[in-house]
């Protein structure tokens, strides 16, 4: 399926869009993590279209070929913003947010702010932020040790020394044995740009701004108040399948949970099709 990214104005900034399906569909929003760009959600654009849906994945604020915000205002309170910004702008009432790693922090933190304008949310390869802040397991401690070294100021040298041989080998941990060379190559064709690797690397260095203010530590710890479907991928290399389990109370409408074996953290290019059934098995049982 071939996509031409369009550009729309959003909260600010000119966002880069891929969109398929009829105007007049139910929207679906598809925002994507790092390191990632809106192309990995192709195939679940394609079937949400063929399903009458209007599917639209952004590029995230700073990913190429989205504008590098001039503020540099990376805090996930801000993300969520955006999405909401795009629902606006994109002439939908509301709309169902569908989030992969940081896609999946901006939807969790937008349901918290603005459940008015979500019909559910669909948060793959992340938990709860309340689980995965105040209940992270001892191995998971050591799994997300790489967001503490984001947090250096030579950050970005490390990550594209030799070919960006550190991000390559942190998409093989999170996806074992999974083929990611197309995934990963416009993620670091973009890169290529200093700005926009320190815009990627900017979302963890603006993590603990967002949860020491008490707008963002009150987002991300509220339950859930709109109806969710969490999925994630049996061998994540990135979040433990064991951050999933216990976490039901946290979403108040209900969550439906799905595990995809023989995949990891990139679950939505590594299982495409069993992501897509599962997206619309949660959007058919949604109330209108």
């Amino acid at each position: 399926m071939h996509m031409t990214p369009r550009f729309l104005e959003a909260n600010g900034l000119s966002f880069g869009l891929l969109e398929a399906g009829p105007v007049d569909g139910p929207l679906v929003l598809c925002a994507h993590g790092f390191p990632d760009t809106a192309w990995s959600f192709v195939p679940v654009l394609q079937a949400l279209a063929d399903a009458g849906y209007r599917a639209v994945a952004p590029f995230m604020r700073g990913y190429l070929p989205t504008q590098v915000p001039p503020d540099g205002d990376y805090r996930s309170t801000t993300l969520a913003r955006d999405l909401i910004a795009l629902i606006d702008h994109l002439g939908a009432e509301r709309a169902v947010l569908v989030g992969h790693d940081w896609g999946a922090v901006a939807a969790y933190i937008a349901a918290a702010l603005r459940p008015d304008r979500l019909r559910g949310v669909a948060c793959a390869s992340v938990p709860h932020l309340r689980r995965f802040l105040l209940r992270p397991s001892a191995t998971q401690l050591l799994r997300s040790s790489y967001m503490l070294r984001f947090q250096w100021p030579d950050a970005e040298t490390h990550l594209a020394a030799n070919d960006f041989a550190m991000l390559r080998a942190l998409a093989r941990r999170w996806s074992p044995g999974a083929e990611l060379e197309a995934t990963l190559a416009p993620v670091i064709a973009g890169f290529s740009e200093r700005a926009r690797l320190a815009a990627a690397l900017g979302y963890y260095r603006a993590l603990p701004r967002t949860l020491f203010s008490a707008e963002g530590w009150q987002a991300a710890t509220t339950p859930v108040s709109v109806p969710a479907c969490v999925i994630h991928g049996a061998n994540d290399g990135c979040i433990g399948a064991e951050m999933f389990a216990g976490q039901s109370h946290l979403f108040a409408a209900g969550v439906r949970t799905v595990r995809i074996e023989q995949a990891g953290h990139y679950v939505q290019v590594e299982q495409p099709q069993q992501f897509a059934a599962a997206l619309l098995a949660f959007l058919g049982g949604l109330p209108g």
